[in-house]
């Protein structure tokens, strides 16, 4: 049997004794250089060794972590957990956020068409799916908000590549059937009008 890479043995301890997901520069701290080895060759090693296993690693944005098989998670749940719920107005709020980050207060109730509370975000980033993400450079310097690592982790995303489309939510029964009709009417509206056009005189 050959040696084990000294460095692949020094990041599987690294991962399994972090409580949250980290970066390579995170583990490179514990690490260190100059062991020789790469910690992305490392991750990628494990990943394969792991890989059908009890115990997986997964990547969440550019973070690390290992985790319980999914199809084995449920041996690990000896109590029901209490799912948490979010308002209509968090749900379109974290949307947008997701879709559009990183966006303004301001943006995200044009997005929205209404005002939105304090308190959405206030859940949101709680429950550390939001966090701040700066200033805008324009006048009044408003505060802009984004998606945080754990909003991946929570959602089984990768990145926020993985988000799904407009297709995939509609075929998913998650657009809002009142939604649908006005996207129709639209189209019907932008339809006619266009007609209108083609059979005016000059």
């Amino acid at each position: 049997m050959s040696p084990i890479d000294p460095v692949v043995r020094a990041v599987e301890a690294v991962l399994f004794a972090s409580p949250e997901p980290m970066s390579i520069d995170s583990i490179r701290a514990y690490v260190g250089t100059g062991k020789g080895g790469d910690i992305r060759s490392a991750l990628d090693l494990l990943e394969e060794q792991y890989r059908g296993r009890g115990i997986i690693l997964v990547r969440r944005g550019d973070r690390w972590h290992f985790q319980t098989a999914p199809d084995l998670a449920h041996l690990l749940r000896r109590d029901r957990e209490e799912a948490r719920r979010l308002s209509r107005a968090g749900i379109e709020t974290l949307a947008i956020i997701a879709y559009h980050e990183p966006v303004s207060r301001a943006e995200i109730e044009a997005i929205r068409g209404v005002a939105i509370s304090k308190g959405t975000l206030d859940v949101l980033m709680e429950a550390g799916w939001v966090r701040p993400a700066g200033r805008r450079e324009v006048p009044g310097r408003p505060l802009l908000y984004a998606t945080t690592p754990a909003f991946l982790q929570h959602f089984g995303l990768t990145s926020r590549r993985d988000l799904p489309g407009i297709e995939d939510l509609r075929a998913a029964g998650l657009l809002d059937p009142v939604d649908l009709a006005l996207e129709r009417m639209g189209e019907e509206d932008r339809a006619t009008d266009a007609r209108d056009d083609d059979g005016r005189d000059d």
